[in-house]
């Protein structure tokens, strides 16, 4: 059987009602031209384009963009840039599709990147409520700082940041991916879940944290483990890869991971 990229592109989008304005678009190439490869990945970086080159796939499925902003509306400004010249460059004479899927996989019932990251986490028989933008969970009692070691290791990083107590009890946790740290989102989630511990990827330094550290201050026991945009997000595309290969059993399927974007000195 003969596969399209229209066809996957079609098979992902089919089970979301139709947002109108999303950034989920084929970037690059052409939806015409037959899948001999799939590779899925967090952020669409340059080492990415590489590999899958590499491995003979000619469609990537890429939950962020590649020119630096949400939306890819920084083209303009890049178009005398080297960095950004080359890069386009590569894509282009690669030959490669490459498909944006971030707003759909968002909008599955449950959030395919939210549900990829709890199954990482072998958390899914703790799971006592989901929201689109957040579930929350109910563990067996642990030290904040056994938490933090157990994600670290089922995620496979080096190191996520911490506030809190470490040896405080955590039971109640609040899971949020990807930009889903800043305040108006998960401020208000610590009373209304009376939630212990809140994990997330990223959001504004001075508006969750900030929360975080007046409540340490006025004698409250709440903690906050920040993992890192990609960090959070990758296993969700993972998820996805697994789900594709069961879809297409003929077609070679991969995922691949950008290098980590920080190092610690």
């Amino acid at each position: 059987m003969t596969v399209r990229v229209r066809d996957v592109i079609n098979m992902l989008v089919e089970p979301v009602e139709q947002i109108n304005h999303t950034v989920d678009k084929l970037l690059y190439g052409n939806d015409n031209d037959l899948v001999i490869g799939i590779v899925t990945t967090f952020m669409m970086s340059h080492d990415v384009l590489k590999k899958a080159k590499s491995l003979g796939a000619n469609l990537i499925i890429s939950h962020e963009g590649v020119c630096y902003s949400h939306h890819d509306n920084f083209k303009t400004s890049l178009i005398n840039d080297p960095v950004w010249q080359e890069k386009e460059r590569f894509i282009r004479t690669s030959g490669m599709n490459i498909f944006r899927f971030h707003d759909y996989w968002h909008r599955y019932q449950p959030d395919g990147i939210t549900q990829g990251l709890i199954e990482s986490l072998n958390w899914e028989s703790y799971v006592i409520e989901q929201e689109p933008a957040y579930t929350v969970i109910h563990i067996p009692e642990m030290q904040m700082k056994d938490v933090a070691e157990y994600v670290k290791s089922r995620l496979g990083i080096e190191y996520v940041r911490v506030m809190g107590n470490a040896t405080m009890t955590c039971q109640r946790i609040g899971i949020l991916v990807g930009y889903r740290g800043n305040g108006n989102t998960a401020i208000p989630l610590f009373e209304k879940h009376s939630l212990d511990l809140m994990i997330y990827g990223e959001g504004h330094e001075w508006e969750t944290p900030e929360y975080v550290r007046d409540a340490l201050e006025q004698g409250r026991q709440k903690a906050l483990i920040v993992l890192g945009h990609a960090e959070s997000e990758k296993p969700g595309m993972m998820a996805l890869k697994n789900r594709l290969k069961h879809i297409y059993p003929n077609i070679p399927v991969y995922h691949v991971s950008e290098r980590p974007l920080f190092n610690i000195i």
